[in-house]
């Protein structure tokens, strides 16, 4: 069933790779902007991770655990 004035797959602009070169450029460069920014988040989790943590758990009288973060 077909509604009235409903555009069809050979109307739309950007069927059968008919985009526009600015079209295919923004998408690019969206795709790249993520990249980056996946690239720089995960290299600051990682650096995170890579700080020794040194916490010292008890007291003078009640000695604890000493907990290294690997």
């Amino acid at each position: 069933m077909k509604i009235k004035n409903e555009p069809t797959l050979s109307q739309s602009d950007d069927y059968n790779n008919n985009e526009t070169p600015e079209k295919r450029r923004a998408v690019r460069l969206i795709i790249l902007g993520i990249l980056a920014v996946g690239t720089i988040y995960s290299i600051f989790l990682y650096q995170a991770n890579l700080l020794p943590v040194d916490d010292y758990i008890g007291t003078a009288t009640h000695p604890g655990i000493t907990l290294f973060k690997h």
